[in-house]
């Protein structure tokens, strides 16, 4: 599903891309509030160091001690993770806060410059690590000059809980941003397709024949896709015009020869020649109906946008001139459509359907034919109902065949299949049925055209 959509395509990799990102920000987020916490940490401990060495002093024995603490109740509580020591070099301890308990910090064995600042992870009690700041002081002369070392540390897991913490309040924001990032980029791909959906929907009213171009409405990336587009379509323009000259000089040479051929048959019918005659009748009667045929082909890549019939007055004509043949003259004839009502077809062809119908109905009915027509669904739907014996619903679609016959009368069988094509050409259908004896219906279905003012 996914290789078959560029839509979903898009919003996958959307999605991951941002997901992916998310994820790095969210640990790039952490990493720099754990280096920012640890500065802070440490410039708290700088402090504690700072208030340290100030609070050295001789005690009430004479002996060198830590007088003045640092006032942090956290201190005063064993295994708090604050602790602070004092040590003499050379010698030994001096000092430590009461956090430490027993345990004696050991910070690394370097030599720091007098009065400089040096960070360090260290052994703490408990197995725990800490994060300690020593310097490295001369006291003065009344405190006997002697160099001692200060420590001041404090437990790194608290660092790791602050990030720990800090994440998980970090975390419900990101999956926000997420949902937003996510609506966003489906809103952006729904965006960027929409000239491919206007493309879509162009190219199907080039196929419904309601406009004959795609044109440069759209941005400069589709509009090349656009112009090659169009380029095709006039292409196929140029040989639907070369197929359609083709078929009419087709019909033109093939004119005089059927006149001619006419003409043959009628003195042979006045010589009393009726089988031959009938004969020749047949076969220029096949031909004839294989160059209307052709014709009709040739019509099916040529809808005009704009074709409009008025279906009335089309019926009406067609009407008048099968009433006057020897079949048609015996029926009665009855046309019940509205005026305005219009098809979107050229007039010749729906003449050309109704021709194809009305013959047909007026070989087989027994009194009466009716045309009819309507609005339905949208569309206009014409309907030719006869009286005649119908056709069983087993060979409805052997008779819509070409060629297709379902009686030994006179015909080619090619009249409904003509007409089908027609039909097709201007996206229309025709239908045969209800079929039942005594009731023979068949209907056509094409698109609806703007309504005809008087008829015109």
């Amino acid at each position: 599903m996914i290789a078959g959509s560029l839509r979903l395509r898009l919003l996958v990799a959307g999605a991951v891309s941002i997901l992916v990102a998310l994820g790095v920000a969210a640990f790039g987020l952490s990493v720099l509030f754990e280096r920012h916490a640890e500065r802070g940490m440490t410039d708290e401990l700088v402090v504690l160091l700072d208030r340290l060495a100030a609070g050295i002093d001789r005690d009430a024995d004479g002996k060198l001690a830590v007088a003045d603490p640092p006032d942090d109740p956290r201190f005063e509580k064993p295994l708090s993770g604050l602790y602070w020591q004092v040590t003499r070099e050379p010698g030994g301890l001096v000092d430590r806060s009461r956090s430490l308990w027993d345990f004696e910090l050991t910070p690394p064995q370097d030599e720091p410059a007098e009065g400089t600042v040096h960070r360090h992870r260290i052994a703490g009690p408990g197995g725990t690590q800490l994060m300690a700041v020593e310097r490295r002081i001369v006291l003065p002369a009344r405190l006997g000059g002697a160099t001692v070392r200060l420590v001041v540390g404090r437990d790194a897991a608290d660092l790791a809980t602050a990030r720990a913490e800090f994440t998980s309040e970090l975390l419900p924001f990101l999956a926000l941003v997420a949902l937003l990032l996510v609506i966003a980029s489906a809103v952006q791909v729904r965006v960027g397709l929409a000239p491919l959906a206007a493309v879509q929907a162009r190219l199907a009213a080039i196929r419904s024949g309601r406009t004959e171009r795609l044109g440069i409405a759209f941005p400069d990336e589709v509009r090349p896709l656009a112009a090659e587009v169009d380029g095709l379509l006039v292409q196929r323009d140029r040989q639907v015009e070369t197929a359609r000259a083709r078929a009419a000089d087709l019909a033109h040479g093939l004119k005089t020869p059927l006149q001619v051929l006419a003409g043959d048959i009628d003195r042979l019918k006045q010589k009393g020649e009726t089988a031959i005659a009938a004969d020749l009748d047949l076969v220029g009667e096949t031909m004839r109906r294989h160059v209307e045929r052709e014709l009709a082909r040739a019509r099916r890549t040529a809808v005009a946008a704009d074709a409009a019939a008025p279906v009335g007055a089309v019926a009406q004509r067609v009407v008048d001139v099968v009433r006057r043949t020897p079949t048609g003259d015996a029926l009665d004839w009855e046309v019940t459509v509205d005026p305005q009502l219009a098809a979107r077809i050229a007039p010749d062809d729906l003449a050309e359907i109704l021709g194809n119908l009305l013959d047909n109905a007026a070989r087989h009915a027994r009194e009466r034919v009716a045309i009819t027509a309507a609005i339905e669904d949208g569309d206009v739907v014409l309907r030719v109902i006869d009286d005649g014996p119908g056709i069983p619903a087993a060979l409805v679609p052997q008779a819509l065949r070409r060629g297709g016959r379902i009686d030994s009368g006179p015909g080619t069988g090619l009249g409904l299949a003509i007409a089908s094509d027609i039909a097709d050409a201007w996206n229309g259908t025709l239908r045969l049925g209800p079929t039942e004896p005594g009731r023979m219906t068949a209907a056509v279905r094409l698109p609806r055209a703007a309504p005809l003012q008087d008829g015109r």
